[in-house]
């Protein structure tokens, strides 16, 4: 069965709490992506694809995901494990030595439900195409999607891949795109303006719908219901996903100051009253 809007709500909370407690006890991570990420990931993992028991990496006969902005992998960690992946009590080793939760996903450690190593930025949307054209050639229905970063757009091998999706009629594919408007520098408008990405994204041939509310449950689960009816319609699917970075934490909004830092003990401490709701911490 799946879970109502409060359930859903709580797991978002208790996930920001995940993600908090991460980055807080390495002193190292990303915190702003994460949280204004923790929604979507929550909505993709509890309802919207279809999952099958267990993990491996042929990924037949299930719905997959690939996280291209890798550096966001306390949200994917912490959603994996309370999707049940693994045990939660792993997210304790976050960024250790010898962990196979390090501050980017990684493949050659095994943990289940990463398909990629990802990181260096603008490789997921190919490898991704690469799932989705496989899956249409062994006549398996199921969907592909990713989600990347708007400042990761930026990365050239990005367009060469959208060109390449809509050339194929890659249709089995729906990309989100997190559009926070911020990245390690400041401002994506200021770091290099893309202009129009739902103009630019058309362009190259995709069908594109933008779920303006992208922090909203409800909001996600009938965007992306509404790009899942799209798919197979000969044109690859854009999700324009409007966030805000360090969603949750008052202190971390509206900024991207919190993109890659982590919380000091009383920052912790202030950001869990504003998230006081508890599945059981780990």
């Amino acid at each position: 069965m799946k879970p109502n809007t409060q359930q859903l709500n709580d797991l978002t909370t208790q996930v920001r709490r995940d993600i908090l407690r991460m980055v807080h006890a390495v002193n190292s991570g990303h915190p702003g992506g994460s949280l204004g990420c923790t929604e979507f990931l929550v909505a993709l993992y509890q309802v919207l694809m279809d999952r099958k028991e267990g993990f491996d990496m042929d990924g037949i006969n299930e719905d997959l995901f690939f996280l291209s902005n890798g550096h966001i992998s306390p949200v994917f960690y912490s959603v994996l494990a309370r999707s049940g992946y693994f045990p939660v009590a792993e997210l304790a080793t976050f960024r250790l030595l010898n962990s196979r939760l390090q501050g980017h996903p990684t493949t050659h450690e095994g943990l289940p439900g990463i398909r990629m190593a990802s990181g260096s930025l603008g490789q997921g949307m190919s490898v991704a195409i690469g799932a989705a054209q496989t899956k249409k050639l062994n006549g398996d229905k199921h969907l592909v999607y990713s989600l990347h970063g708007d400042g990761e757009l930026q990365e050239g091998q990005n367009w060469e891949a959208m060109m390449y999706a809509s050339a194929y009629k890659v249709d089995n594919y729906i990309a989100t795109i997190d559009v926070n408007g911020k990245q390690i520098d400041g401002p994506t408008d200021e770091v290099l303006n893309m202009g129009s990405l739902k103009a630019k994204f058309e362009a190259f041939g995709w069908d594109v719908l933008e779920i303006k509310e992208g922090n909203n449950i409800e909001a996600i689960i009938a965007g992306m219901t509404e790009g899942k009816t799209r798919t197979g319609k000969g044109k690859p699917v854009c999700v324009l996903l409007y966030t805000e970075m360090g969603n949750g934490v008052d202190f971390m909004m509206n900024t991207h100051a919190w993109h890659g830092k982590a919380p000091n003990d009383e920052q912790l401490e202030k950001a869990f009253a504003q998230n006081a709701v508890t599945l059981g911490d780990y």
